[in-house]
């Protein structure tokens, strides 16, 4: 079985290092990326491939996927690349025949449980989502069960899966891997959990004591706490959820060499490397996170179904709505 992989793995990167040396010509990018990320991944891929002239377009991914959705339906976009949060949004994709299988890309070191098995998406990140507490409050939480007691009552904030994709995920994975399934928000909204908005409006509130505990993606308190914001980060001992900011290829890109070329990059060694650099845990088990961050193999990461939250979001988005109040 070793020898078989490794025998994939050279093929694939022959593939990919022929695809590098005939890329040339323009790529446009749609990201939600904040836009330095997004600036300073252009500029390194322009670095490594000074043929290839890269323009990108961000905004958050409701909104950059509103315009590429409208766009695609009106048979035309200059969109060769989507470098978006979340997984299931790609699913949506694959499954509406919009993206472009790349079989070829060499993703022999990354986890298996991370991965499209038809390779039409490529994880670049593990962004994770865990607890974040103010360190004046009483108690340190170790895990997701800690939320629901007495002392937590009416000092938890956290953002809503209607207004953010990586809520909604997060959503899924827990009722999916909590015993208590939906049970819990409906616990957790007993205890008074406040729901809103995305993930920096939760560390906002933690750090400036409005409340005690929250339901954060971990790079935000991570990079906050180095800056001297009186937050610390858990990853509960029951798992954390995960999304990989996936990078894909569109189906009717005029450039696939220069397509396949970006998604190299992405996630080649090098690539994980300036995720690590720009403050992400990377999705490369052989690169160092920045500091700060367990090693990979220390977080544990709950199981997910993209394809089944694909199916069930719309539902799941209505049952949160239901139990916080927000219809």
């Amino acid at each position: 079985m070793h020898i078989l992989r490794t025998l994939l793995a050279g093929a694939a990167l022959v593939a990919a290092a022929s695809t590098a040396m005939a890329a040339e010509g323009t790529l446009t990018l749609y990201t939600s990326q904040p836009n330095n990320d997004a600036q300073q991944t252009v500029d390194a891929f322009m670095a490594k491939h000074p043929d290839i002239k890269v323009t990108f377009v961000r905004d958050g991914t409701t909104k950059i996927m509103a315009r590429l959705r409208a766009e695609l339906e009106a048979g035309s976009t200059p969109a060769d690349v989507l470098l978006i949060a979340d997984n299931v949004t790609m699913e949506g994709m694959s499954r509406d025949g919009y993206l472009m299988a790349y079989p070829e890309a060499d993703v022999s070191a990354y986890d298996e449980g991370i991965q499209d098995p038809e390779r039409m998406w490529f994880p670049t990140k593990l962004i994770t989502t865990g607890i974040v507490y103010n360190t004046a409050a009483p108690m340190k939480p170790a895990s997701w069960k800690d939320l629901l007691t007495d002392e937590t009552k009416g000092q938890i904030a956290m953002p809503s899966p209607l207004t953010s994709g990586a809520a909604l995920i997060h959503t899924k994975t827990m009722v999916s891997n909590m015993e208590e399934g939906w049970g819990y928000y409906e616990t957790l909204a007993a205890n008074g959990a406040q729901a809103s908005g995305g993930n920096g409006g939760v560390l906002k509130a933690v750090a400036g004591g409005e409340k005690l505990y929250g339901m954060v993606v971990e790079f935000l308190p991570i990079r906050e706490k180095a800056k001297g914001a009186p937050v610390d980060f858990v990853f509960p001992e029951e798992g954390v959820s995960a999304i990989s900011e996936p990078v894909a290829i569109l189906s009717n890109t005029k450039n696939p060499d220069a397509a396949k070329a970006f998604v190299d990059f992405l996630i080649s060694r090098e690539g994980q490397e300036l995720a690590a650099s720009q403050g992400y845990m990377p999705a490369h088990p052989e690169v160092s996170p920045p500091e700060g961050f367990p090693p990979l193999s220390d977080i544990r990461v709950m199981a997910f179904d993209p394809a089944a939250a694909l199916e069930s979001a719309e539902a799941d988005k209505d049952r949160f709505a239901t139990i916080f109040g927000q219809n």
